[in-house]
């Protein structure tokens, strides 16, 4: 079966024809949709592993999102998510790219940074110098005490710079930049066991006080891109979209939503293989006010009946390591990426990223941003009201209808729609037993 006759009605699949599907396309094994099917982990021991003060676990929704042809590779998406609406758009955008272009990928730059703080420098130049007569024997110290395991992996310390920062009360302070490539970990444990190190020869040697080590979640020395190119666009759609994004890239009230909208397509992805979602969070804002002023980390322009959009940001995964090797669920999603680095996970990162800011621009310039996910939303309004199994359809068509004529609906009107409905049924002629 074509990997589009797999993906082909899904939505409308009730959960076990969805298990069977995604196991005919090896997605997931047998022994995944047993562990599915059982709920999941619920090994309490192991939460008391992962944290302190453990209880027990908070369950998110996990699904798939479907129609992703990445680099050329068609994948399946895990997303955990608890917002309506996510996995829907991002799967009918894909289908949309994947009928009129490409989404491409790549990677810029391999290492994440180290911060060493002196806060108050007595003698930058001095410093500067020390770091110049220094840097190799220093680089090759930490990786052959800290970072062995890595250095065996290719990644390892690659470069040591120093930066002036602006301190208090006129004081200059001098950072320290240690750029490390973590290889398929995301690096925070290792890059500050670094830092660590380097500060007892850098002050030993200076005479310096350093007063802080820590990882930066900037990560400007290694930044993800995706592109997306489509093809026969329709010109209203197309320059309408690009105005969408200009007012993202101009006016930073904008550029928070739109950026949001962004990370509705990446968050779902980092929690879903156990990844720190907070930390490319960090990076990401960082990154889109690097200039000064907060501003859309994507940009779309539509030129000679061509439709192009770029992500371009930090976006620092791991698939070893912590949570991602240790939770079976994580361990799952992984697989079912069929991922082979860091690197390929943080492009299918972006990739959905991009395409999730895709749809979102494109409701918004034409039927708007409430149709869409109300009509997704009902389902939720009919759970919230207490409709029961027998309830549930006839409440959710009655809202459809509602939501086609007003363009809006509450939580107010599924309740009296259901009770209008319960009405109905209490005086409706019973039938009787034939005697």
């Amino acid at each position: 079966m074509e990997i589009d006759q797999f993906f082909k009605g899904f939505s409308k699949l009730q959960r076990d024809q969805r298990f069977e599907r995604l196991l005919a396309m090896g997605a997931l094994s047998k022994a995944d949709i047993d562990y599915l099917k059982a709920g999941g982990v619920h090994d309490l021991a192991l939460a008391d592993n992962f944290i302190e003060n453990s209880i027990g676990y908070f369950q998110l929704p996990l699904g798939v999102a479907t129609n992703f042809k990445i680099d050329g590779v068609n994948r399946v998406i895990p997303m955990a998510v608890e917002e309506t609406s996510i996995i829907a758009a991002a799967s009918k955008t894909a289908r949309w790219v994947n009928q009129c272009g490409s989404i491409n990928t790549e990677t810029e730059g391999e290492t994440i940074i180290g911060q060493i703080q002196i806060a108050r420098v007595a003698n930058f130049q001095a410093l500067e110098e020390l770091l110049s007569e220094n840097k190799t024997q220093w680089m090759a110290q930490v990786n052959e005490q800290v970072a062995a395991s890595m250095v065996k992996r290719g990644g390892g310390v690659e470069d040591i710079q120093l930066r002036k920062v602006q301190g208090v009360d006129d004081h200059d302070m001098a950072v320290f930049h240690v750029l490390f490539n973590p290889c398929d970990a995301m690096g925070a444990n290792m890059i500050n066991q670094v830092c660590e190190y380097l500060k007892g020869p850098i002050e030993a040697l200076s005479g310096e006080k350093v007063t802080m080590c820590i990882l930066s979640n900037l990560v400007d020395s290694k930044l993800t891109v995706a592109r997306i190119e489509m093809e026969g666009v329709d010109p209203e759609m197309g320059e309408k979209i690009q105005e969408a994004s200009i007012f993202a890239e101009s006016d930073p009230y904008r550029a928070a939503t739109n950026n949001k909208g962004v990370l509705n397509g990446i968050d779902p992805i980092l929690i879903a293989t156990g990844n720190d979602w907070r930390a490319v969070e960090a990076g990401i804002h960082a990154y889109a006010c690097r200039d000064g002023q907060y501003r859309s980390i994507t940009k779309w322009r539509y030129s000679n009946n061509k439709l192009t959009g770029i992500f371009r940001a930090p976006l620092i995964v791991g698939t070893v390591g912590g949570v991602t090797s240790l939770h079976p669920t994580a361990r799952l999603c992984l697989d079912m990426l069929n991922v082979e680095s860091a690197n390929g996970l943080a492009r299918i990162c972006a990739s959905v990223g991009l395409v999730q800011n895709l749809g979102a621009l494109k409701a918004l310039t034409t039927v708007g941003i409430i149709e869409g996910h109300m009509k997704l939303h009902i389902k939720n309004l009919t759970l919230g009201v207490g409709a029961n199994e027998a309830e549930a359809r006839p409440l959710q068509k009655k809202l459809e209808q509602l939501l086609a004529a007003k363009k809006r609906i509450s939580h107010s009107d599924a309740w009296q729609i259901l009770q209008a409905l319960r009405g109905q049924a209490a005086t409706a002629p019973q039938e009787t037993s034939p005697i």
